[in-house]
């Protein structure tokens, strides 16, 4: 794989992993001043029967469609897109990593993450465009054209890091008009406690990060405060 693009693209590659339902994932853009971007990526697995007959089962000739991915707003993965036509997907298994991307302008010289456990260089093609509650979006198809498996390992799974992955979600809505600032407010609470009983010390330093990020648990104090 190579910092630039080439002017002929590799033959289409695979997915690296398995794509089920939405896949969460770190995404690498190159930006105008040469760095490359990290943000979180959300990678909708094609649905079953898109192609092929009643059973889901695509004929050999028939290619299969394309993962997605829908960009909210004027992002730098919006633009980077539009600008460079694709980016690096990476998976990532420590949930600080993703914090880092979803939540802050995390740049780089180099645009795979150490705690990547496999990456895929893709071409992002837009397909569709619109507005939800005031904000932008745009559906990109992405097509893999390298890809790598870095480490392999027994995957282990708990509720924690779940919890972070859904609190970057809440805690990027906040102050969003179309979103209920107490109904997220209750929602970080929850997942809070959820880290707190269920997760490590990855999970549990992740959430401190949302924490110093946000500044969420003074505004749902002065929540709970004003309605005494």
């Amino acid at each position: 794989m190579s910092d630039e693009r080439e002017s002929e693209r590799e033959p289409a590659a695979d997915w690296p992993v398995e794509l089920r339902g939405v896949t969460e994932s770190v995404v690498a853009t190159l930006g105008p001043n040469d760095r490359w971007n990290f943000a979180a990526l959300g990678v909708h697995a094609p649905a079953v029967g898109d192609a092929g007959d009643e059973n889901g089962d695509a004929p050999a000739s028939t290619p299969s469609p394309p993962a997605t991915a829908t960009t909210w707003g004027n992002t730098r993965t919006r633009r980077n897109f539009h600008r460079q036509g694709g980016g690096i997907v990476q998976f990532v298994s420590d949930p600080r990593a993703f914090v880092e991307a979803a939540m802050t302008i995390h740049e780089r010289e180099s645009p795979v993450l150490d705690s990547a456990d496999a990456w895929a260089e893709v071409e992002a093609t837009r397909v569709d465009s619109g507005a939800d509650g005031g904000t932008e979006w745009e559906t990109w198809e992405l097509r893999p054209v390298d890809a790598a498996v870095e480490r392999t390992r027994p995957l282990t799974i708990n509720r924690g890091f779940g919890a972070v992955i859904d609190a970057t979600v809440a805690a990027s809505r906040l102050d969003v008009p179309a979103f209920d600032t107490g109904d997220l407010l209750d929602r970080l609470d929850y997942f809070a406690e959820t880290v707190e009983k269920c997760g490590g010390n990855r999970e549990r330093e992740a959430f401190a990060r949302i924490d110093e990020l946000t500044g969420w648990r003074e505004r749902a104090a002065a929540r709970r405060n004003e309605s005494f």
